[in-house]
């Protein structure tokens, strides 16, 4: 007999989701979001997904401003917005809030 997940357990999946985004981009949400099977680990891996594909982009933006001088002043700031939005998301998910990342280019849909 299979026993349902705890609240705990999703709690920590969902944290652990947007931990794996800052650590590994978007590969550690996208593996979450094509294994499981729990809805609300699936909704925050869609999250951190579409955050971390949107910060890729706002990263290689800033990083082509570079050359225009502009991208020194965004590229700092892009980093320290992964890292607090990432950490934001993870604090929420473990109260079991589903936190919608700002600046966020929504392209992985439900």
């Amino acid at each position: 007999m299979q026993h349902p997940p705890s609240k705990a357990n999703n709690t920590s999946m969902m944290a652990l989701t947007h931990i794996l985004g800052l650590l590994t981009g978007f590969i550690g949400p996208l593996i979450i979001y094509l294994t499981t099977q729990e809805p609300e680990v699936k909704r925050h891996a869609r999250l951190a997904l579409n955050w971390q594909i949107s910060w890729m982009i706002y990263f290689l933006v800033s990083l082509l401003l570079v050359f225009v001088l502009i991208g020194i002043l965004l590229l700092p700031i892009v980093i320290v917005l992964d890292l607090v939005f990432c950490i934001m998301a993870a604090v929420k998910a473990s109260d079991g809030v589903a936190w919608q990342y700002p600046l966020t280019i929504s392209l992985i849909k439900e």
